[in-house]
């Protein structure tokens, strides 16, 4: 079992930027695939990038690419999500999830929502126009 807290959501202008971190407490001795996903309001939860335990493989939704960029720090248990250029359609409540089959070599990345085990309660981020 493993917990996952999100941080460093908040208010700001277009353009501007922000750094989520997903820690990860409990059972961090394994290996885990972590994913970031957006809700907004009236809308389903959707996929926004996701990053291999190696660190080797990351995948963007195409909205994001070029603007949002996720590394990890596996001594620290922390991924993060690095947002710039920000926009205010990019409002949302941001989640991280983490899931323990890191495939081959850990290599394996996942952008379905369903293929994770452990979810984060989710920070907010407001981008005003």
């Amino acid at each position: 079992q493993v917990q996952l807290a999100e941080s460093g959501g908040g208010l700001v202008q277009a353009g501007g930027s922000l750094r989520l971190s997903c820690a990860g407490s409990g059972r961090t001795s394994s290996s885990y695939a972590v994913g970031w996903f957006r809700q907004a309001p009236g809308k389903e939860r959707e996929f926004v990038a996701a990053i291999s335990w190696s660190g080797s493989n990351r995948d963007y939704t195409d909205s994001v690419k070029g603007r949002f960029a996720i590394s990890r720090d596996n001594a620290k248990n922390t991924v993060y999500l690095q947002m710039n250029s920000l926009k205010p359609e990019d409002t949302a409540v941001y989640f991280c999830a983490a899931d323990h089959r890191v495939g081959y070599l850990g290599g394996r990345i996942y952008s379905d929502a369903a293929e994770y085990a452990y979810w984060g309660q989710g920070t907010q981020v407001t981008v005003s126009s």
